[in-house]
C-alpha cells in the first residue's frame, strides 16, 4: 500500500472506533508524537492514548480534509470534535461537558505498509481554552492571566538575570543572582556574541534571551570552573572553552573544589553560602576546547591570572584597555555581599592566596582603564592604585 492509503485507512479506522484495526497498520515499536507531549510508542502507547481521547470524548467525530502523499510520507489535514463528557480524563482534567472543535496535521512515515512514525500538530493553546484550562482569546481573565504572567517575568527577570547593560564598545553586562551581583559577559563576535563567562545556573535562560538580541550565542569562554562560572554553561548549548588547568573541575559532577577549606568562613559562610554553591552549579560542562595565555577571544587577549583558581584567566582588550578578569578581584565580600574596596579572593576559596595577590599585581602591569571582574562592581578610578593596594589587602 502507498503512504496515502495507509493514512487514509488509519483515519478511518480511528473514525469508526475500529482501534484493533488501526493497530494493525502500525509498524511494532512505531512511535506517535503529540508536539507537546511525550512520545507513545505502539501498539500499547498509541492503544492508550486513543483510548484516553475517545473515552473522554465519547461522541468524537473525525473528518480527514485531504491527503498529501509523496514517498514514504503522507500528510494529512483533518477536523474533530466532540464533548468532553467522560466518564473518563483528558490530561488529568476531569469532564466537564466542553464542546470541542479542533483542526490539526498529522503526518505518517510509512514503510512496508506499516506507520513507523506519526507526528502530529495541533493548536494546543486553543484545545485548553475551549476546555476551560485557558481563558477565551480577549476576555478579561486572559488579560488578567497576562497580567500575572508578565509580573512572573520580572519577578524572575529580577532573580535570573538582567535585562543586558552595554559596558564599553561590543561588550555588554548581564548582571544575575540576589542582588545582582553574579557578573556575564556578551562580547559581540562577528554574527553572534561570545559568552565570558556564565554565573549561576539559573541564568541560563535571560542570557540565552540576550545573545539572542545580539545575534545569538557561538561560545562560553569561562574564566574559571567555579560552580557561580560555570552554572548555565549547559543550558546554552554552545560550545564551551576554558584553561586546560580549569578542564578537569568544569567536567566534573561536584560544585566544590577540592582545595575549598569551608573551615576558614564565618558561621554565615559555613551555612548560607556553603549551601548556595550547590544551587548555583549546573553540573558537570563538556568542554569543546582550551584557551592559554596569549589567545584571541572576540578581539581581546587571554591573559592567565591564576591564584583564586589553578586556570583563571582574565581578557584584556588592548584598544580601550578593558579588563574582564572573573574572579581575580573582589569588589564586595564574599560571605555578607556588602560592597568593600578592590581586594584579593577569599582564601576559603583560594588554591594559592598569594599566587592571587600575584595575578593582581600582574594585572595592574596591564594599565587597565576599567577592570570588570566577576562579581559586583567595576573598578573605574585609580585602577591602578586600587589593585595594587588589593594585592595587599586582607582577603
Amino acid at each position: 500500500m502507498s503512504s496515502a492509503d495507509v493514512a487514509t485507512r488509519y483515519f478511518e479506522a480511528v473514525a469508526a472506533k475500529d482501534f484493533d484495526a488501526a493497530l494493525a497498520l502500525w509498524a511494532p515499536g512505531g512511535v506517535e508524537r503529540v508536539v507537546g507531549r511525550p512520545e507513545l510508542t505502539a501498539p500499547d502507547g498509541v492503544r492508550d492514548q486513543l483510548g484516553e481521547l475517545h473515552g473522554a470524548f465519547p461522541d468524537l467525530r473525525w473528518e480527514v480534509v485531504d491527503v498529501t502523499a509523496s514517498g514514504d510520507r503522507a500528510a494529512v489535514r483533518w477536523r474533530a470534535c466532540g464533548t468532553f463528557a467522560g466518564p473518563g480524563r483528558f490530561q488529568g482534567f476531569s469532564p466537564n461537558g466542553a464542546r470541542l472543535e479542533m483542526e490539526g496535521c498529522d503526518v505518517l512515515t510509512v514503510t512496508d505498509g506499516k506507520i513507523e512514525r506519526l507526528d502530529a500538530y495541533l493548536d494546543s493553546g486553543d484545545v485548553a481554552r475551549q476546555l476551560g484550562v485557558l481563558p477565551p482569546a480577549g476576555s478579561r481573565a486572559e488579560a488578567r492571566l497576562t497580567q500575572l504572567a508578565n509580573a512572573r517575568t520580572r519577578a524572575l527577570s529580577w532573580i535570573r538575570g538582567s535585562v543586558p547593560e552595554r559596558i564599553a564598545e561590543g561588550v555588554w553586562l548581564v548582571r544575575g543572582g540576589i542582588p545582582k551581583t553574579m557578573n556575564v559577559y556578551l562580547l559581540e563576535d562577528d554574527d553572534g556574541v561570545t559568552v565570558f563567562d556564565c554565573g549561576a545556573s539559573d541564568m541560563a535562560a535571560p542570557l540565552a534571551a540576550a545573545g539572542a538580541r545580539l545575534g545569538g550565542i557561538k561560545r562560553v569562554v569561562l574564566g574559571h570552573a567555579d560552580a557561580d562560572h560555570r552554572g548555565a554553561a549547559p543550558g546554552l548549548k554552545v560550545p564551551v572553552y576554558c584553561h586546560p588547568a580549569e578542564r578537569a573541575a568544569a567536567e566534573s559532577s561536584s560544585a566544590y573544589r577540592d582545595y575549598w577549606d569551608r573551615s576558614k568562613l564565618d558561621a554565615r559562610g559555613r551555612t548560607l553560602l556553603w549551601r548556595l554553591i550547590a544551587t548555583w552549579d549546573g553540573g558537570p560542562v563538556e568542554i569543546a576546547g582550551t584557551v592559554t595565555e596569549g589567545d584571541e577571544v572576540a578581539g581581546f587577549r587571554v591573559v592567565e591570572l591564576p591564584g583564586h583558581a589553578p586556570g583563571l584567566i582574565g581578557l584584556f582588550r588592548e584598544s580601550d584597555r578593558l579588563a574582564l578578569v572573573s574572579d581575580t578581584v573582589y569588589t564586595l565580600d564574599s560571605q555578607s555581599g556588602r560592597r568593600r574596596p578592590a581586594h584579593v579572593p577569599h582564601p576559603a576559596f583560594n588554591q594559592d592566596t598569594e599566587r592571587a595577590r600575584a595575578s593582581i599585581r600582574k594585572l595592574a602591569t596591564l594599565e587597565p582603564s576599567a577592570v570588570w571582574a566577576g562579581h559586583a562592581d567595576p573598578i573605574t578610578a585609580d585602577v591602578g592604585g586600587q589593585l595594587e593596594r588589593a594585592a595587599g589587602a586582607p582577603a
